[in-house]
């Protein structure tokens, strides 16, 4: 096997590949190419102008979006909900229980992944990671170890930026199945271009071409979102559902501001009194009247000279309009200014932020906390923060990937585990996140007390309608192995409860 460009054991023949007329599944956004047409292994020339350069750019707009008061609340509410920092938990444990090894095998297991934890500092991190993961849509790691010493395992963890990274597969499309000749696409080579001044920057010059280094597979620890565009040729954060509704909701902002700007002074009206003069010297002598009344002196403080300043007439200033006839004199009149209606009646934009939210998948009730009531029971917990609490958990286990990817290195580095043997418990792998979500609390209390209830019940109709075996199984969901293991703890608090008995009396 060939790990981080080294050789560990007898590298697999590339003609063992599985061939598959379907190509690979691209939801970790790789740019798939044809033949050896990439160069050397150390560095290369690639033309990524388009993908690469629009994936960059998506980047840098999710990072904006998060600068935005209403983005920047809902993504505190998501990492606060999928990471809690706690003094006397840690952030993530593993959990091998379904994972058939030995007891010492898996206790080494658990301290090389508190190893990868304290790498992470993950106590410190946790909140900056996730929060990078959930707004970028990916994260990645440069794996570094000592070439010279490979049984120390990992070394250090970097954090590379997403837009210097692009993973590149090569897929053979000659190749043909043997047997019915269908075209097969076989994957040939996988590994990463790194380019310090990103790609798809005009810093690499006018010919649309990128400069990078290529950078074995086994070096880099990279998860994704899992979101994949309509051509399945990008990966998008979770933040892209909302770009829509936040360009709207932004445009309102901006034109109540306007409005609000435009129409709040007051202004006057003057109607002057032309009499019968023509009208180019009607126009003339309204003219005249408008400078004279717009001549401001005006005096600087810091110089101690008077000016005089003349200002144009703009909307925002007085309304001038000739009169005849005769009946009417000069007469100056005020026009109201508008309210800040705009402003007070706030539908329009309460609608877009709720859409915004919408899209972010966060409950409604979390748009103004302040403003609603402390917890209740838990039958009062709305639906959306029951979806949401699901949602939170897809995106953690999600989000552990990562630490699948970097607990495989390093325990094939330090010789625990074969790459067959963790292949094997790969799927057994379970981490916890550490809570603090009252909501599920809640929750658990709730279930448990209607379970009692039903129990209470349906008490009277054991041995008659149900068994006694069908309660335990259905009521109370309880499984064998903890009934087991509930009769063994109450056989033993049979045995010690005659001495406290005793105890208590005195004797």
């Amino acid at each position: 096997m060939k790990l981080f460009g080294f050789e560990i054991s007898r590298p697999q023949d590339e003609n063992d590949s599985v061939a598959s007329f379907v190509a690979p599944q691209n939801d970790d956004g790789a740019i798939t190419v044809s033949g050896n047409s990439l160069g050397g292994f150390y560095s290369t020339i690639l033309d990524m102008e388009g993908a690469a350069k629009s994936e960059s750019e998506l980047i840098t707009k999710y990072r904006n979006m998060a600068m935005q008061p209403e983005i920047a609340q809902a993504i505190d509410d998501v990492v606060n909900e999928a990471i809690s920092v706690e003094i006397d938990e840690s952030v993530v444990k593993i959990t091998l229980g379904e994972a058939e090894l030995p007891d010492k095998v898996k206790e080494r297991i658990t301290e090389e992944f508190e190893d990868i934890m304290a790498m992470l500092d993950i106590a410190n991190n946790g909140y900056d990671m996730f929060h990078k993961f959930y707004v970028d849509g990916r994260l990645n790691y440069h794996i570094v170890i000592d070439p010279k010493q490979l049984k120390k395992g990992i070394v250090e963890l970097r954090y590379c930026d997403p837009r210097k990274l692009k993973l590149i597969r090569e897929v053979d499309k000659k190749s043909k199945d043997p047997h019915s000749g269908v075209p097969t696409k076989k994957i040939k080579n996988e590994y990463y271009m790194y380019s310090e001044s990103g790609f798809g920057s005009s810093k690499n010059g006018n010919d649309g071409s990128t400069t990078g280094f290529k950078i074995s597979k086994d070096s880099i620890a990279r998860v994704t979102s899992g979101l994949m565009n309509e051509n399945n040729s990008l990966v998008l954060s979770h933040l892209h559902p909302a770009i829509k509704p936040l360009n709207q909701l932004r445009m309102l902002e901006d034109a109540t501001v306007i409005y609000t700007l435009t129409r709040a002074p007051e202004r006057r009206i003057f109607y002057i009194d032309v009499g019968n003069l023509p009208k180019a010297k009607a126009e003339q002598y309204l003219r005249d009247m408008m400078t004279r009344h717009k001549n401001k002196l005006q005096y600087n403080s810091s110089t101690g000279e008077i000016n005089d300043s003349r200002k144009m007439l703009t909307m925002t200033e007085d309304f001038w309009f000739p009169r005849r006839g005769g009946e009417r004199t000069t007469e100056v009149d005020t026009l109201a200014g508008g309210s800040a209606q705009g402003l007070s009646d706030d539908t329009n934009m309460l609608y877009f932020q709720r859409k915004l939210y919408k899209a972010l998948k966060v409950p409604l009730t979390r748009l103004e906390p302040e403003s609603q009531a402390t917890f209740g029971r838990a039958s009062e917990i709305t639906r959306d923060e029951l979806k949401f609490g699901k949602f939170i958990k897809r995106i953690r286990t999600r989000f552990s990937w990562l630490f699948n990817i970097m607990l495989e290195k390093q325990l094939i580095l330090k010789g625990v585990l074969t790459p067959d043997e963790f292949d094997a418990i790969r799927n057994d792998i379970r981490y916890e996140f550490a809570k603090d979500n009252y909501y599920d609390e809640l929750k658990q209390a709730e279930i448990l007390r209607e379970r009692m209830n039903t129990l209470r019940d349906i008490e009277d109709h054991i041995g008659k309608y149900y068994s006694r075996e069908w309660v335990i199984r259905n009521i109370l969901q309880i499984t064998e192995e903890e009934f087991s293991e509930m009769n063994k703890q109450m056989e033993k608090e049979k045995l010690e409860a005659p001495d406290e008995a005793e105890d208590d009396s005195g004797f």
